[in-house]
């Protein structure tokens, strides 16, 4: 039976990074069989990949993986970004809950679970997000429009090309409009190998986005921080 849904979260995206396959597949298709688009990563290192092409509305994050832990890829996340996490995990000792919240989880449930009530908690999660979340609306800044979902930059009405990195860059800055945002977040975000690389993926955009470069008025550099995609 397909989850009560509020208007607008049949389209929400969600990430599922977990390395186990057989939770991975399932919980892919039953979310696809209730109305939402599902992706998947095997681990944190794929999700990060994932987190630096797509926008997602919510991800579903497994708390026991090889390499980096399910609270680990949340703390990094949530340096950047204020996309609900729901975490799973095999332990349910109260003092693992108070660290995944700790690290910036917006929800918690044990396995084993009931498929229905991690639909349910999904679909509550997104309903407190609500329609004004990143990555569901389209933001402008003088004659460019940038749809974090669908990953799309227009200027004057033409698709403006991006390269993956400036893509990540753009949708990073647009998860947090109007606010700076340090160059280690947008490294971490990006996949960047370090802050100057970030520096040359703005000096870049600039080109693309601004009447002139050299005065940058919608992607601004906050001195001793980093930079803040300003919108209308």
């Amino acid at each position: 039976m397909a989850a009560m849904r509020q208007a607008g979260e049949e389209s929400a995206h969600i990430l599922i990074v977990d390395d186990d396959d057989r939770i991975r597949s399932l919980l892919k298709r039953y979310l696809a069989e209730n109305g939402y688009r599902a992706s998947a990563a095997a681990n944190a290192e794929e999700a990060r990949e994932l987190l630096a092409s797509m926008a997602f509305d919510l991800l579903i994050i497994d708390v026991m993986m090889p390499g980096l832990s399910g609270f680990e890829l949340t703390e990094k996340v949530r340096a950047a970004s204020n996309v609900p996490i729901l975490l799973l995990t095999a332990r349910g000792l109260p003092e693992d809950r108070i660290e995944g919240l700790e690290r910036g989880a917006d929800d918690y449930l044990s396995k084993p679970f009931e498929p229905r009530e991690l639909l349910l908690r999904a679909a509550n999660l997104l309903r407190r997000a609500g329609p004004t979340h990143p990555t569901r609306r389209t933001i402008t800044f003088g004659e460019c429009a940038f749809s974090p979902a669908r990953g799309e930059l227009r200027r004057g009405g033409e698709i403006v090309k991006l390269t993956s990195g400036e893509l990540a860059l753009l949708r990073a800055l647009a998860q947090k409009p109007g606010e700076a945002i340090s160059r280690a977040a947008l490294a971490e975000q990006t996949s960047a190998a370090m802050e100057r690389s970030v520096d040359v993926q703005v000096t870049r955009l600039r080109k693309k986005i601004e009447k002139d470069p050299r005065a940058p008025i919608y992607l601004q550099t906050v001195r001793g921080v980093g930079y803040a995609l300003m919108p209308d």
